[in-house]
């Protein structure tokens, strides 16, 4: 970047990625922390003269990515509930292009997801574009999950909602995207609670039928987690309720067209064909990319905890995928490769692929007015990519992030 005290700061010589196409020769102009101007031409020499530049050497320019179900990363869990391993689960996501998130919880007791909500409070309130990825909000996640449908998560602290404990969550406007799932006692009272707070409302780690999918979106419920993962199928309803089969999540999901949900574009957890079929069925706008990363992301291959270093449950990571009791246990991959995969797995075009990584994502959790795509007004998040895809520079806030273990990279 050249040397400039300038409060403008122009990212140029790439290729803008916006919603509805790539532009080649556009830049982007920063100031005081916002996009000032997307220009879909090469900037005027008084501009570059009156700016600091970032030159993007070809590559793309794209908005940062946003990322509505994360567990941790860089060996931290947002579990364990401290200020440095929410720090340091940030730091590592913005190194794969995230400047927007939200922590995700476990299953977990009282007491565990109450430090977890204080520490990303704290850490959201002190935020700095320094530190590494925003905290838009916290996820509430676990521990609302049906029996037999935990999966990596333990099981022993899962349980029904309970008001007195949900409420509390909902006092302040930090619980932004509540999970529940569906069959539970009492869920829809969770839902409309949720909804009444704001919150982009759930249905997850669940074994409902149609009919408790209906009244979980009469109360509100417009989102299901990680498609095919964790989820009803009309094979599972069939062990649950007998014959005649039944209609699952998967069907209530691609048959309503309010409904949205995410997808785990890692190459492991779901085949190329699914990725597609879920791209082609819901669209740019219903379909999300996440992540559903844990601590292992961007660590070596080994034994982690899922959760809280304390109580968490443990798992394994090959470095490309975590598994526990022989199934599939989170993701270890940024946000980076999640794009990567989904360009070269499915036919997404590349601005329907980053859409579902940014825009689409801050749709859903309310944050659109502020992030998910190159547009005047919006906070300046702005990822300088590869021709590859890979993150080659990241701008947050108007900031360009400097990594204390390195160059921003891509896994």
């Amino acid at each position: 970047m050249a040397v400039n005290d300038s409060r403008l700061l122009l990212i140029t010589g790439g290729t803008l990625i916006l919603p509805e196409g790539v532009v080649e020769g556009g830049s982007v102009v920063c100031e005081e922390g916002r996009i000032a101007e997307v220009l879909r031409r090469p900037p005027s020499q008084k501009l570059m003269r009156e700016s600091r530049v970032l030159d993007a050497r070809g590559g793309f320019l794209a908005p940062g990515y946003v990322d509505l179900h994360v567990h941790g990363g860089g060996g931290a869990d947002f579990m364990d509930a401290t200020d440095e391993a929410v720090r340091t689960a940030t730091a590592a996501h913005i190194l794969e292009g995230t400047t927007t998130l939200f922590p995700t919880t476990t299953t977990a007791t009282p007491d565990e997801i109450s430090g977890m909500l204080a520490a990303c409070r704290r850490v959201r309130n002190a935020w700095q574009p320094s530190h590494g990825s925003r905290i838009a909000g916290v996820h509430i996640y676990g521990p609302y999950f049906a029996p037999g449908k935990t999966g990596c998560h333990a099981a022993d602290v899962a349980r029904s909602p309970d008001p007195l404990e949900y409420k509390a969550w909902f006092a302040d406007d930090l619980v932004r995207i509540a999970t529940c799932a569906a069959e539970l006692p009492a869920a829809q009272a969770f839902y409309r609670s949720a909804q009444r707070s704001g919150c982009l409302v759930t249905c997850g780690h669940s074994n409902a039928d149609w009919a408790e999918m209906q009244k979980a979106f009469e109360a509100g419920m417009r989102h299901v987690d990680h498609f095919w993962c964790a989820m009803s199928s009309v094979v599972s309803l069939r062990a649950r309720f007998g014959t005649p089969m039944r209609a699952s999540m998967e069907q209530f999901v691609l048959a309503n067209p309010e409904m949205s949900t995410e997808v785990l574009a890692d190459g492991h957890h779901l085949s190329g064909e699914l990725l597609d079929f879920a791209y082609r069925m819901k669209g740019p706008t219903r379909l999300c990319l996440v992540t559903d990363a844990s601590r292992a992301m961007g660590m070596p291959a080994g034994r982690y905890r899922f959760g809280s270093t304390r109580s968490g449950s443990w798992f394994e990571s090959d470095g490309n995928v975590g598994r526990a009791n022989g199934s599939l246990a989170s993701s270890v991959v940024g946000m980076a490769h999640m794009v990567r995969q989904m360009h070269r797995l499915s036919s997404a075009t590349l601005p329907d692929v980053v859409r579902m990584a940014s825009l689409t994502p801050a749709e859903r959790a309310g944050i659109d007015h502020d992030v998910g795509s190159l547009e005047a007004g919006k906070l300046a998040d702005v990822l300088v990519l590869s021709k590859r895809l890979a993150v080659k520079r990241v701008v947050i806030g108007g900031e360009v992030f400097a990594a204390r273990r390195g160059p921003a990279h891509s896994s």
